[in-house]
């Protein structure tokens, strides 16, 4: 059987949220398929955990060895959210090693991780998105020039970063400042961008030669002022609503929208992209190429939507790279 690794944790404020996906991936990924381990990864500490021990992982040929006997890596499904496993870093390495992994390839992570950088690409295509200001760490910025080009409220938030950490929303120029230095202790640049009033929805995708799956839409009803990082990891917090009750003319729309997206980003495995939809305006909001996968995550709940379990999804992707 092939050696699986299942790589969570990372280097961001998202490591904890990583590593509770990685033991999801884990606990679903059939053993009775695979030899299957789990790998957790900060900075240069890199290592296997099984039971109660750990064991170093070997870089120069992406092994360990366990009383005596050597486990050299097949496949690695990466589950990251953040450094290095969101923005390419990882999967370069993969990649020089000749591992296959699930997901996105360098390019398109590091792509969809700045998200000025993607929203401006996707833009070129004719994909709406929000006015957004990009303000880079170093530079002079004047509150009044922002706010007239998005408006208020709006939101801030680290350009390159995920599950909301070091996100406002701003309603006052007043509020501005403070926030900006909030998002800034998450990275090095900050996006201000207009706040857009309608309905949230998300939707999941994933593509392999021997499938083009297209997952139910979930509408987001936050029970904060935003789907903030609270709302995405407290079940309590968020009604999701999963097929979204919207028109299937809608329904349509955002599906055949998500689908392209995918495919002008050239992404692979399960990706899920966010959307704000105003009036007949759908705006897209985020691409997650790392989507959450812990049990209270929307792919997983779009999964089972569908009538799957996350085990055989799982085995769909895993084998469609190994083939």
């Amino acid at each position: 059987m092939k050696n699986i690794v299942v790589i969570a944790g990372g280097n961001s404020s998202e490591h904890d949220v990583s590593l509770q996906s990685g033991n999801f991936v884990y606990s679903e990924i059939d053993e009775k398929r695979y030899n299957k381990y789990l790998m957790h990864l900060r900075g240069r500490d890199w290592h296997v955990v099984i039971g109660d021990k750990t064991y170093p992982v070997d870089r120069q040929d992406f092994s360990f060895t366990r009383d005596g006997e050597k486990v050299v890596f097949d496949f690695a499904y990466p589950i990251i959210h953040g450094n290095p496993g969101e923005n390419g870093m990882l999967q370069g390495y993969l990649e020089m090693m000749g591992i296959p992994y699930a997901g996105c390839d360098t390019l398109c992570t590091a792509l969809t991780f700045d998200k000025h950088t993607c929203n401006t690409y996707l833009a070129a295509y004719g994909v709406k998105v929000a006015p957004s200001v990009l303000v880079l760490r170093g530079t002079t910025w004047s509150a009044e020039e922002i706010i007239a080009e998005v408006g208020l409220p709006c939101f801030v938030k680290p350009n390159a970063d995920g599950s909301s950490f070091g996100v406002s929303k701003v309603k006052t120029a007043d509020e501005l400042p403070a926030a900006i230095e909030k998002a800034f202790a998450h990275g090095t640049d900050v996006l201000v961008e207009a706040f857009i009033d309608g309905m949230e929805l998300t939707c999941g995708v994933c593509k392999t030669p021997d499938m083009d799956l297209v997952l139910p839409i979930a509408k987001v009803v936050p029970k904060n002022d935003f789907f903030d990082y609270e709302a995405k990891y407290d079940p309590t917090m968020s009604d999701e609503i999963i097929p979204a009750p919207i028109p299937a003319e809608l329904t349509d729309r955002v599906k055949r929208l998500t689908s392209a997206i995918y495919d002008i980003l050239r992404c692979e495995g399960v990706v899920r992209v966010d959307y704000i939809v105003r009036g007949d305006e759908i705006f897209m909001l985020e691409v997650n190429t790392a989507p959450g996968m812990t049990a209270n995550s929307f792919i997983p709940k779009m999964v089972r939507a569908i009538g799957w379990t996350v085990r055989d999804f799982l085995t769909r992707l895993i084998d469609a790279k190994l083939k």
